[in-house]
C-alpha cells in the first residue's frame, strides 16, 4: 500500500509543478519593469446617447385596398429607444423622428407628443421632425450614477400608427433620428438593408456647445436642473407639499408677451399616471365629476376614500379661474393671484395682473405611492374665451430649480418647493388665421376715409358670390359712414361715389367683417408738431373690459408727446401702448339705436395724441409718416390699409409702389391702380 502511494506521488508531483509554475506572461520581465499588461480594448459601442427605432413585424396592409400603391394604408407598431450611455444626465429628453411615409400616430405609450397635440396625430404637420417627450420618465441618468439600471438610464416610445405607400420590403423606417437637446450631435442613419427592421445611431456631446445646465449637487444627478424655458406664457407647476399618496401643487400662469393677454382662460392637461383632483382653491374644473374614479382603478386603490368629495377624475380636465367675488372665500379662494375671472394682462398695462394662480390636491396611484415619486401632467393647453385672444402652443414640462417663496410671516427667509416644472407656451399664427380687427385712415386735408380692406377679417361663405364681391377693393367712405354698421352704409357709399365721380362696381365689395375697427385721423399738421385722433369702435356683441391698444410708428415714435383721454406709454421698438383711464377702461358692445328704425350704435372711445417735430425732424406726416405701420387691439394685430389719404394739392401718383403692397396678382393691378388714382385726385 505504501509502495503504491509513493509511486502515485512520483507521478503527480511533476504534473503539479507544471500546473503551478507561472507562464512567461505571468512573470515580471527582467529589467525591473513593474507595469501591468495592457488593458483589454474598450467596448466599440455607443458612449453617448444611443437612439434606436425598431419595427415590430414591419407593416401590415389594411383596408380599404386601393390601386394606387402610394395611397395604400398600412398599420405598424414601432418602438423608439433613448439609452443614455454617457457621463451626463439627459434632462427632459425628447426624441426627434423624421418620418417618410405620411405616418399618423394613433396611440403612444411611455411618451407624449412634445407639442401637446391630441391623438391621432398627422406627422406631416411637422415641418422637420416629430418630437416625442418622455413621460413619466423625463430625465435619463447615467450608468455610473445608477449601476447601469436600465429603468433609470433608458426611455422608450411605443408607437401604434398608420402609414401610406410602404415599400415592397415592408420596412418603412424613418429618415432620421436625433435629440431635441442642442448639446448633442447625431450622425445620419446608416442605409438599412432590404429586410431590415431596425436602425440606430449614436449621439455624442458637442464640444463647442455652451452648457446652460445648473448643477446644484454634483453627487446627486437628480438635482441637475435646466434653465427655465422662455415663451409668451409660462406655466409653473410647483409641488408645495408632498405625501405618500398625494401632493399639493401650486399652478401659476404668467404672461411674458409684450402685447398678449388672456380673457377667461381655459387651462387643460393630460394625466399620465391615473391621478385625480381631490380639491382646488383659486380655480375650479369645468366638469365636477368623480364617475371616472368610481368605475376606474382609483376606487380599487382607495377603498376607504369618500369619492363624493372628489372634484374631478377626468384624464384631461379643463380648469377655469374663479370670479373676483370668491377671492376672500376661505374654502375656494385666498390664493395669491387667483380669482380674476381668467384675465391676464401684459406687464405694460398692469404689472400686478400678469399672473394667475390656483392650488390643487392631487391623489396618485400605484406604483407611485411614495413621497418622492411625483410626475407632472403632460400635454398642457391654454386658450382664452375672447375671440381676440391669441392661440398658444405649449411645450413639454421642464424640470427646473425649485421655486422659492417668501415666508408668509414676513421673516427674511424663503421656502422652497419640493419640485418645480415649467411649461413654455408661445403665440402661434397659422397661414389661414385672419385678423379680428381692422384700421381706417383719414385726414383733415381729405374728406374721404380710406376704409378697412374687403374681407379684412375673413368673409363668411354665405356672403360671397352674387351678394357681394370678395376681391373688389373697398369704396371710399364719407366720415359719417364710420358711425353706422356696414349693412347700413350702402346708400351713403353710393351717394358719396356719385358726388366724387367714383366708379361704382357691380357687385359691391363685401364688408370687412371685423368685430373691432379703429380710425386713425390726422387732425393737425403745423411747423413744430402735429396731432392725430384715434377712435375705437366695437361692432361686436361682447364688452371689452380693461382693453388696450398699441401702435407702431416707424417715423414718428421719437416725436411722441402725450395722450389726452387715454393713458399712453412709449414702450420701445417704435411702439406706443395705450389704455383707457382708470374707471373708463371699458369698451361697451354694440347697442340699439334711439328708435327701432335707427341703425345699431357701436361702442366707442376716443383720444387725441400729440407729436412734436423737434425730435423727429423731416417727418412727412401727410405722405405716410403720420400713420402707424401696425396696430394692435388686445394683443391681436389688426388689418391696416395699404394706402394713405392724400392732400388735395398732391395730384400725381408718385410713390404708388410704396403705397400699394397688395397688388401681387398682375390681373388685379389695373383695377387697383384706378382705385388709387381716384382716391388721390378727389
Amino acid at each position: 500500500m505504501e509502495a503504491s502511494s509513493k509511486f502515485f506521488l512520483l507521478l503527480f508531483l511533476p504534473t503539479l509543478a507544471l500546473l503551478t509554475t507561472p507562464s512567461y506572461s505571468q512573470t515580471t520581465p527582467t529589467g525591473g519593469d513593474d507595469s501591468l499588461a495592457p488593458a483589454p480594448a474598450p467596448d466599440p459601442g455607443c458612449n453617448g446617447v444611443q437612439l434606436t427605432y425598431d419595427l415590430w413585424g414591419g407593416a401590415t396592409k389594411i383596408r380599404p385596398f386601393v390601386t394606387d400603391p402610394k395611397q395604400q394604408a398600412y398599420a405598424f407598431r414601432a418602438r423608439g429607444t433613448v439609452l443614455n450611455s454617457g457621463t451626463t444626465t439627459l434632462k427632459s429628453w425628447a426624441l426627434l423622428i423624421k418620418f417618410k411615409y405620411k405616418e399618423i400616430i394613433v396611440n403612444l405609450e411611455k411618451a407624449v407628443l412634445t407639442n401637446g397635440a391630441d391623438l391621432p396625430y398627422n406627422t406631416t404637420l411637422d415641418a422637420n421632425a416629430t418630437s416625442f417627450s418622455g413621460n413619466p420618465s423625463t430625465d435619463l441618468l447615467t450608468p455610473i450614477a445608477t449601476a447601469n439600471d436600465f429603468n433609470l438610464i433608458q426611455g422608450t416610445v411605443d408607437i401604434v400608427g398608420t402609414l401610406f405607400g410602404a415599400p415592397e420590403t415592408l420596412n418603412p423606417l424613418p429618415e432620421s433620428l436625433s435629440l431635441a437637446d442642442p448639446s448633442y450631435i447625431c450622425p445620419p442613419l446608416p442605409k438599412p438593408g432590404n429586410w431590415s427592421f431596425s436602425v440606430t445611431t449614436c449621439c455624442m456631446p458637442d464640444p463647442k456647445f455652451k452648457n446652460t445646465t445648473v448643477i446644484t449637487n454634483i453627487t446627486d444627478p437628480r438635482k441637475d436642473y435646466k434653465d427655465p424655458p422662455h415663451g409668451d406664457l409660462i406655466i409653473s407647476y410647483d409641488i408645495t407639499q408632498a405625501y405618500a399618496s398625494s401632493y399639493l401643487a401650486l399652478v401659476t400662469i404668467e404672461n411674458k408677451a409684450r402685447l398678449g393677454r388672456l380673457d377667461n382662460w381655459h387651462l387643460s392637461w393630460t394625466w399620465k399616471r391615473n391621478e385625480f383632483i381631490y380639491s382646488m382653491k383659486g380655480a375650479y374644473p369645468l366638469d365636477v365629476d368623480a364617475t371616472g374614479c368610481i368605475y376606474g382603478p382609483q376606487a380599487t386603490n382607495y377603498q376607504n376614500l369618500d369619492f363624493s368629495k372628489v372634484l374631478n377624475c377626468q384624464r384631461s380636465p379643463v380648469i377655469l379661474d374663479l370670479p373676483l367675488s370668491h377671492y376672500n372665500n376661505t374654502e375656494l379662494g385666498r390664493i395669491n393671484h387667483c380669482c380674476r375671472n381668467g384675465t391676464i394682462l401684459p406687464e405694460a398695462m398692469d404689472p400686478t395682473q400678469t399672473k394667475s394662480s390656483f392650488q390643487m390636491q392631487v391623489f396618485k396611484m400605484t406604483p407611485d405611492l411614495n413621497i418622492t415619486t411625483i410626475f407632472p401632467p403632460a400635454s398642457f393647453k391654454i386658450a382664452g374665451g375672447s375671440p381676440l385672444n391669441p392661440d398658444y402652443t405649449c411645450g413639454a414640462p421642464v424640470r427646473v430649480a425649485p421655486t422659492e417663496f417668501p415666508d408668509p410671516s414676513g421673516l427674511e427667509s424663503n421656502t422652497s418647493a419640493f419640485a418645480t416644472w415649467k411649461v413654455a407656451c408661445n403665440i402661434t399664427v397659422s397661414k389661414d388665421t385672419k385678423p379680428k380687427c381692422c384700421v381706417t385712415f383719414s385726414g383733415f386735408y381729405n374728406d374721404s376715409v380710406i376704409p378697412c380692406s374687403t374681407c379684412a377679417c375673413g368673409c363668411p361663405a354665405n356672403r360671397a358670390g352674387s351678394t357681394c364681391s370678395t376681391t373688389t377693393p373697398p369704396m371710399l367712405l364719407p366720415p359719417e359712414a364710420l358711425l353706422v354698421p356696414f349693412d347700413n352704409r350702402t346708400a351713403k357709399i353710393k351717394a358719396w361715389a356719385e358726388l366724387k365721380h367714383l366708379p361704382l362696381p357691380n357687385p359691391m365689395p363685401c364688408a370687412d367683417y371685423c368685430g373691432v375697427s379703429i380710425n386713425w385721423h390726422i387732425a393737425t399738421d403745423y411747423n413744430k408738431g402735429w396731432s392725430a385722433r384715434i377712435t375705437l369702435f366695437n361692432w361686436d356683441q361682447v364688452d371689452f373690459a380693461n382693453w388696450f391698444a398699441a401702435i407702431v410708428m416707424d417715423d414718428a415714435y421719437d416725436g411722441y408727446e402725450k395722450m389726452y383721454s387715454f393713458n399712453g406709454t412709449a414702450v420701445g421698438n417704435n411702439t406706443i401702448f395705450m389704455q383707457g383711464l382708470e374707471g373708463l377702461n371699458y369698451l361697451v358692445k354694440m347697442s340699439n339705436g334711439s328708435t327701432s328704425s335707427d341703425p345699431m350704435v357701436p361702442g366707442k372711445q376716443q383720444t387725441v395724441i400729440s407729436f412734436t417735430k423737434k425730435t423727429a425732424p423731416g417727418i412727412n406726416v401727410i405722405g405716410g409718416g403720420g400713420f402707424p405701420s401696425k396696430v394692435y387691439f388686445n394683443g391681436d394685430e389688426c388689418s391696416v390699409p395699404t394706402i394713405f389719404p392724400q392732400s388735395a394739392g398732391f395730384r400725381n401718383v408718385v410713390g404708388l409702389a410704396r403705397q400699394v403692397t397688395c397688388a401681387d396678382e398682375i390681373g388685379k393691378l389695373d383695377k387697383i391702380t384706378k382705385f388709387l388714382f381716384w382716391s388721390i385726385v378727389v
